[in-house]
C-alpha cells in the first residue's frame, strides 16, 4: 500500500498503536499531533518524518519548536494547528484519536478537505453527528470507525445486502472493573480502582468512561449516526471476555458477529486498508483456549450514564452534546477526588435534562451546549 496518513492524538493509546500499524504496513505519515506530550512526539517526529505537527498546548508547542529545530517540520499550535494537521494536502486519510470535544472541529476540517476519516473520537459524532455526516455526504468521503465495537459492526455489514435487511445492532461491553457491583459498593471506589480495566489498555478518561459505562452510551449514539439507526435498533450486552466485539441481526433473526483477541490494531488497520485485508501482528484467536463466552444484561439503573445517553439520543438535537460535555467535567472532578464515582452519572443526567430541546445547526450551537452543560456540572458539584 502507498498511503499517507495524518494522525491526530499520536501520543495516546490509539495513536501509538496506529503508528505500529503504519510501521508494519510501510505507510507514510503526513502529520502528527499531541496535546502536550512533546517528549514522545519528538521521538515520533524523528522516526516518521512528518511534514507538519500540531501541539494543542501553546507552551508545549514553543518548547517543541526548539527541540526539532534541526528538522524540516512545521510545528503548529492550538485548535487552528490541529485543524491544519487534519487537512494537510498530502494526506490520503486522517486518524482522529484525540480525546473529547476537541476532536469535532478537526474532523470537520478533514472532511472539508475531502479526506477519509478513520474515527476513534466518539465525541465527534455524539455531539456533531448531524454536521459531520451531512458534510461527509456532500464531500463524498468515508467516515471509517476505529472503535472496536463500531469496527466490528462495520465489518459484519460488509456482507449485508441492503439497509432493509438489517434489524438491529448488538454492541458488546466489557462491563469494566465494577461489573455486578451495587450503588452502595460503587460510592466509595477510588480513581485508582476505576482505572484498572480488565481487558483493555486505554487513557484515563476512556477507562473511567468504561467503568461508568458512559463509553457504551456514547457508542450507542455514535452507532446511530454511523449506521443510520434509531435508539431502539441498538442493544447492549455485557461480554466480559471481550472476544465478541459486536454483532448485527438481520430481519430473519440470523446474527453475524466479529470475533478476535482484544487488540486495537485490528480495527485501526482495517480502517487504513478497507476494503482490503492484510496480515497483522495480532495474536490468532483460539476458541478452544477461550472455551466460554458469557453475556449479560447491562444494569442501567446502577450505571446510569448508559440510561442518560439513551435518553439523550431519543431527545436528539443538542441533548447528546450536553451529556458528553457534562461527562467530561464529571470525570475530571472524580479523578481529582472531588466527587464520588456514583455522582458522575447523576451529573450527566441532570445536565442533559437541563439542556432545552434545540436542533444542531452549527458548531457554535454545539460549543454553547457543551459549555452550558460543563457549567451546570461545575455548579452542582460545587454545592
Amino acid at each position: 500500500m502507498k498511503r499517507c496518513i495524518s494522525i491526530l492524538g499520536s501520543t495516546g493509546s490509539i495513536g501509538t498503536q496506529a503508528l505500529d500499524v503504519i510501521r508494519r504496513l510501510g505507510l507514510e505519515v503526513c502529520a502528527l499531533s499531541a496535546h502536550s506530550n512533546t517528549v514522545l512526539l519528538e521521538r515520533q517526529i524523528r522516526e516518521f518524518k512528518p511534514q507538519v505537527v500540531a501541539v494543542f498546548d501553546l507552551n508545549a508547542a514553543k518548547s517543541l519548536r526548539t527541540s526539532v529545530a534541526d528538522l524540516p517540520v512545521r510545528v503548529l499550535q492550538g485548535m487552528e494547528g490541529l485543524c491544519e494537521a487534519a487537512s494537510v494536502r498530502q494526506a490520503d486519510a486522517v486518524l482522529n484519536s484525540v480525546v473529547g470535544m476537541v476532536g469535532l472541529q478537526p474532523t470537520l476540517a478533514a472532511v472539508a478537505a475531502k479526506k477519509d476519516v478513520a474515527l476513534a473520537n466518539k465525541e465527534t459524532l455524539v455531539a456533531g453527528g448531524a454536521l459531520v455526516m451531512k458534510a461527509a455526504k456532500e464531500q463524498n468521503v468515508s467516515i471509517l470507525p476505529v472503535d472496536s465495537e463500531h469496527s466490528a459492526v462495520f465489518q459484519c455489514l460488509q456482507g449485508c445486502p441492503g439497509k432493509k435487511a438489517l434489524k438491529r445492532v448488538i454492541l458488546t461491553a466489557s462491563g469494566g472493573p465494577f461489573f455486578g457491583k451495587t450503588p452502595e459498593e460503587l460510592y466509595s471506589v477510588t480513581p485508582q480502582q476505576a482505572l484498572k480495566h480488565p481487558n483493555w489498555n486505554m487513557g484515563a478518561k476512556v477507562t473511567i468512561d468504561s467503568a461508568t459505562m458512559m463509553n457504551k452510551g456514547l457508542e450507542i449514539m455514535e452507532a446511530g449516526w454511523l449506521f443510520g439507526l434509531s435508539a431502539s435498533q441498538i442493544d447492549v450486552v455485557v461480554h466480559r471476555e471481550s472476544i465478541v466485539h459486536s454483532m448485527i441481526e438481520y430481519q430473519d433473526n440470523s446474527v453475524i458477529a466479529q470475533l478476535g483477541v482484544p487488540d486495537m490494531r485490528i480495527p485501526i488497520q482495517y480502517a487504513f486498508t478497507w476494503p482490503d485485508r492484510f496480515p497483522s501482528p495480532v495474536k490468532q484467536l483460539s476458541l478452544t483456549q477461550c472455551r466460554t463466552l458469557s453475556f449479560y444484561e447491562p444494569d442501567e439503573e446502577t450505571f446510569s450514564c448508559l440510561r442518560a445517553c439513551r435518553r439523550a439520543m431519543e431527545r436528539g438535537g443538542l441533548a447528546p452534546a450536553a451529556a458528553n460535555g457534562a461527562n467530561e467535567v464529571a470525570v475530571k472532578l472524580f479523578l481529582q477526588g472531588r466527587i464520588p464515582f456514583t455522582e458522575i452519572g447523576d451529573l450527566v443526567f441532570k445536565a442533559m435534562e437541563n439542556q432545552p430541546d434545540a436542533p444542531v445547526t452549527s458548531v457554535d450551537d454545539i460549543i454553547n451546549a457543551d459549555r452550558a452543560a460543563r457549567d451546570v456540572v461545575a455548579d452542582m458539584a460545587g454545592h
